[in-house]
């Protein structure tokens, strides 16, 4: 069982940027797989961005060119860098490194003027 906390959301104005951080309990060299997750309130979840351990790194379509995932195994940290935010971005942001469930407790992101 690996444990999730993500942290960095907040209030931002469209067009803004925030970068999210989701700390994880175990070596995450270890650990194939790494994704972040949105649920808005009375929505599904929704997979915006996966990063494997070997490089690959891939984005929904709703976020690509805006939202970067990437790692730094040192700090067994997984983040996610946000720009040009939009209000349909607004949600609590999840990670974990199962699509099935078991990720943390989010983080909240509200995209806003």
């Amino acid at each position: 069982q690996v444990q999730f906390v993500e942290s960095g959301g907040g209030l931002v104005q469209p067009g803004g940027s925030l970068r999210l951080s989701c700390l994880v309990s175990e070596d995450l060299w270890s650990i194939t797989a790494m994704y972040w997750f949105r649920q808005p309130p009375g929505k599904e979840p929704e997979l915006i961005a996966v990063s494997l351990s070997g490089g690959y790194t891939d984005h929904a379509t709703s976020v690509k060119g805006r939202f970067e995932i990437s790692r730094d195994n040192s700090k067994n940290t997984v983040y996610l860098e946000m720009n040009n935010l939009k209000p349909e971005d607004t949600a609590v942001y999840y990670c974990g490194n199962k699509p099935e469930g078991g990720w943390g407790q989010g983080t909240q992101v509200t995209v806003s003027s």
